[in-house]
Order: structure tokens, then C-alpha cells, then sequence
């Protein structure tokens, strides 16, 4: 199977690291001097395996993405440990927006757990809501540190019944909700000690994992190719003919020789001669591979430009879209950021922020403006035009961010509608 790249997110102190070190260790992926440096007091500090920066150790907080690697004997993972303070919920779509899954953990001794009709931590539902937005196919809820309440089994009951209809009014596609405990490793790796731990009777978290599905390419799509590098002489020619080669990644469908292609912006057209692959080999090439395109004739193609197969419709300079805000200043209407779509830059401009999402109830609200991490509706007003597909259809052309045209910070992660 190929490797899984999933992420782990939830609210504050939930116990992400932890659990990350307890699938590092009960896994074996983790040397023993390695191990040793995260000794606490004669005791094994398994979050320290991932919280690698100096600000983070002093806090006991995670700030940045730290990415591990792990094995079983029936597949790879990628693991990205995403920080819960709300401070940093940007690293944490940052995170999402490659994963092909993600763990929620939400943290039991919060809640109040002897309450059926308890409410979820506004985080849990933030990263929840975010993983929907980001189109991360497999969610996954571990309900954790279920040791440390008095009634296990009750717990995991109520917070269970809480996730679920959290998931089933948001439309979340869960995939399971397990309990554990990542400070003892109970149902993380192996199974509980006790057979039918809070009336659980199902796999392991690892052993859920091991089954998910990666994140399938937009194969189905027409052809969409950013150019990222243009090779203006090959040093083989005997590959590339001699002319220009055009470098990146298929966003959407496929590309093989014979193809004709049209280049946005300009409007030429012109027909592929030759596909490389990664390693200069001809052949097909499909979505989320990276490749070589050479044309038939000479064109103006450039960093930014985009090849297209004639069957993408016109391009927009109007984009209704929703916004994951990430930065300090609030977005407000008449506001003109960079916007940054595949390799391209244009300027973009909020015309109207038609609403923001309620965490709490879900509902769309009427706003001015949206502060830091919130999610809304915005209507943008673009410089230049980009063909631009829903993001549900396609990740590539449905995806922008926003960037500062002063401080160049990263300012919201954009998903067109």
C-alpha cells in the first residue's frame, strides 16, 4: 500500500505528541540514545519525541508541524504532529492541506464527561471544520486519556455520542471513533490490557490507520499543469529534442504525447511532443506526478503559466470563495492581498464578506469582517483572470492563499466555491 500522510490536531494539551511518541516507540521507530534524551525524572516524556523547538519544550506546548516516519510490516506512515493552541491553527492547515488523514484527539478529562448532552472544546470543532474545508478524506476521533476519569466506559459513551452528532450536523466523513490512552498505550499500538475497554470491542488506532485509503489524484479531470521551471537548453537533448522543457507537477488529468494543450494566459496552443517523467524517461505522466512537457513549436511559456487541456472552460476574475483566516489583522472588505494560484501571482481584492461560519452551532452569520481563525464566505475581485474549478472537484485549481503585501505573512488559506 502507499504511505499514509495523516496529521494529528485537536484542542490544547489533548495529548497529540504524546501519542505520536507512543507510535513511535511501541512501533519501534525510535533509536535507544533517542529515547534516552527524553527522560523526565526516571520517566519517558514521549512528547518531547516530536516538540523538537526550545520554546516548545519550555511551554510544553506544540508551535510548529514536526513530521516523523514510521513503518509496520504492512505499510509506511507520515506522520505530522499539527499544534491545538488556536494562536497557530495556520500551521495546522498548513498541515491538513497535503494529509490523507487525520486523527482528532480529544482530550476526556476536559469534557464533562458525566453529562449525555456535553459540549465539544470550540478547537475540536475548529480542526474538525477545517479538515471538511480541506477535503482530508479520512477523520478519525480518538478520544484519549480515558485512564485518567473514573468511569471509563461512560465517558467514552457520552463523548462518543457527542462526536457523532457533531459529525453527522457538520456532514463529517468519520471513518471511526476509538478510545485510548496515549500515556499508557492502550488501543494506540496494541490492544488494552482489558478485554473490551469502555465496551470497545473493534481495532486498534494503528490498525485503523493501516487500512485507510490514501488521497486519490484529480486523474479524471482535464489536463492542468502549472509550470514551476523552465529548462530553456537541455544538456540532453536526445530527450528533449532540443527545445524547452517545461517543469512541475500535473494538478489535474494526465499528459502524454500528442496532447494538444492550450497556455493560460496567453491563449496559444500548441501540441505536446515529448513527456518526461521525474527521472527524464518518455511516457505518460498522471495528476500528482511530477513532469516535463515539451511543445511542438516555440511559445512564450513562463513561471506561472498553466497548460491546458481546450476542454477547461474561460477564466474568472470573480471568485466566491471560503476563507480560513490565519492572520493577526482581521480580513475587511476592500483589503487587496497577493494571491498565490499554483505558481501565479495576482492581486486580489475582498469585495464582500457575505458570512462567517458559527463553530459552535454551525449556522452562517452576517459579518464585517473575520478575525483571526475564523471561517467565512468572502467574494474576491482578481487583478488578472485564473481558471479556477470548486475545490470540491478539484484541490489544485480550487486552491489559493492570500499573502500580505507588506509583511508577505501567509494570511489566509482560500477555497474556491
Amino acid at each position: 500500500m502507499d504511505a499514509l500522510k495523516f496529521i494529528t490536531c485537536g484542542s490544547v494539551d489533548d495529548g497529540k505528541s504524546t501519542l505520536i511518541g507512543r507510535l513511535l516507540v511501541d512501533t519501534r521507530a525510535v533509536l535507544q540514545d533517542h529515547l534516552a534524551g527524553v527522560q523526565r525524572q526516571g520517566q519517558t516524556d514521549l512528547a518531547l519525541l516530536t516538540d523538537g523547538l526550545s520554546a516548545e519544550r519550555e511551554q510544553g506546548i506544540t508551535i510548529d508541524v514536526a513530521y516523523r516516519y514510521f513503518s509496520t510490516e504492512t505499510r509506511k506512515f507520515i506522520i505530522g504532529d499539527a499544534p491545538g493552541h488556536e494562536q497557530y491553527t495556520r500551521n495546522m492547515v498548513t498541515a491538513a492541506s497535503s494529509a490523507d488523514a487525520a486523527v482528532v484527539l480529544v482530550d476526556a478529562t476536559k469534557l464533562d464527561w458525566q453529562n449525555p448532552a456535553l459540549g465539544l472544546l470550540p478547537q475540536t470543532r475548529r480542526h474538525s471544520l477545517l479538515l471538511q474545508l480541506l477535503r482530508v478524506p479520512s477523520i478519525v476521533f480518538a478520544v484519549n486519556k480515558l485512564d485518567a476519569v473514573a468511569d471509563a466506559a461512560l465517558a467514552y459513551k457520552h463523548i462518543r455520542d457527542a462526536l457523532q452528532a457533531f459529525a453527522q450536523s457538520a456532514g463529517l466523513a468519520v471513518q471511526a471513533t476509538v478510545p485510548v490512552s496515549a500515556l499508557q498505550g492502550w488501543n494506540v499500538v496494541d490492544a488494552a490490557s482489558e478485554a473490551g475497554w469502555c465496551g470497545y470491542v473493534g481495532p486498534t488506532l494503528l490498525q485503523i490507520l493501516e487500512a485507510l485509503p490514501t488521497t486519490e489524484a484529480d486523474t479524471e479531470l482535464p489536463l492542468a499543469f502549472p509550470v514551476q521551471w523552465v529548462e530553456k537548453f537541455s544538456s540532453s537533448s536526445d530527450t528533449s529534442q532540443g527545445r524547452r522543457v517545461f517543469w512541475g507537477r500535473v494538478a489535474a488529468g494526465g499528459v502524454k504525447a500528442g496532447d494538444s494543450v492550450k497556455i493560460f494566459p496567453s491563449g496559444q496552443t500548441a501540441t505536446v511532443a515529448q513527456v518526461l517523467n521525474h527521472v527524464r524517461k518518455p511516457g505518460e505522466v498522471a495528476a500528482g506526478h511530477s513532469a516535463g512537457i515539451v511543445l511542438d513549436r516555440e511559445v512564450d511559456v513562463s513561471r506561472g503559466d498553466w497548460l491546458l487541456a481546450p476542454a477547461h472552460g474561460e477564466a474568472s476574475r470573480e471568485l466566491a470563495v471560503t476563507v480560513a483566516w490565519m492572520d493577526d489583522e482581521p480580513l475587511v472588505a476592500g483589503r487587496v492581498y497577493w494571491a498565490l494560484h499554483g505558481h501565479r501571482w495576482v492581486k486580489a481584492k475582498v469585495k464582500r464578506i457575505v458570512h462567517r461560519l458559527n463553530i459552535h452551532t454551525l449556522a452562517e452569520e452576517e459579518a464585517r469582517q473575520l478575525e483571526p481563525n475564523a471561517i467565512g464566505h468572502v467574494e474576491l475581485a482578481l487583478q488578472e483572470a485564473l481558471v479556477a474549478l470548486p475545490f470540491a472537484r478539484a484541490r489544485a485549481l480550487g486552491s489559493l492563499i492570500l499573502v500580505d503585501t507588506a509583511s508577505h505573512k501567509t494570511s489566509g488559506a482560500v477555497l474556491v466555491n
